[in-house]
């Protein structure tokens, strides 16, 4: 990916999660939001399943739907790096199916695939959690608690 993203650590979600787009999606879906989100683990946990699947049979057209499907849903919720390989690993899959190709270039992107879904919906559940403690609000440049 450009830049190196794939080697960026997470600070809170922040480089993970959009909370911008996060935010706007739990306000648009309302009550449905955390069932949503559900969904969105269920439908993840099989696209990921699926895109590895089709990775060991190096079947290109298997990638397509999977990726595909990851990335609007990650999109939806705001958490563009997974939505991004998703799409690179759906784009290479396109490309192989026209080509007559298997997709073994897609594989570095595909071993990301599993910790970067897991870390990113960790993520989207512990903000969506109502239960969850929250960090103290900042304003300006300085933490209002200091440890």
């Amino acid at each position: 990916m450009p830049g190196g993203r794939e080697t960026l650590v997470s600070f809170e979600g922040s480089t993970l999660v959009d909370w911008t787009t996060f935010s706007r999606s739990r306000s648009e879906l309302g009550a449905g939001f955390v069932r949503i989100l559900g969904y969105f683990r269920e439908d993840g946990v099989k696209s990921v399943a699926a895109i590895e699947a089709a990775m060991r049979a190096q079947n290109a057209a298997a990638l397509v739907i999977p990726a595909h499907t990851l990335k609007g849903e990650a999109r939806q919720f705001g958490a563009e790096p997974l939505g991004e390989l998703a799409e690179e690993i759906e784009t290479i899959a396109r490309d192989c199916v026209e080509s007559h190709d298997t997709p073994e270039q897609a594989l570095r992107h595909v071993v990301r695939l599993r910790p970067l879904f897991e870390e990113t919906l960790n993520l989207l559940e512990r903000e969506a959690n109502p239960l969850v403690e929250r960090r103290p609000a900042s304003f300006g440049k300085r933490p209002l608690f200091e440890n």
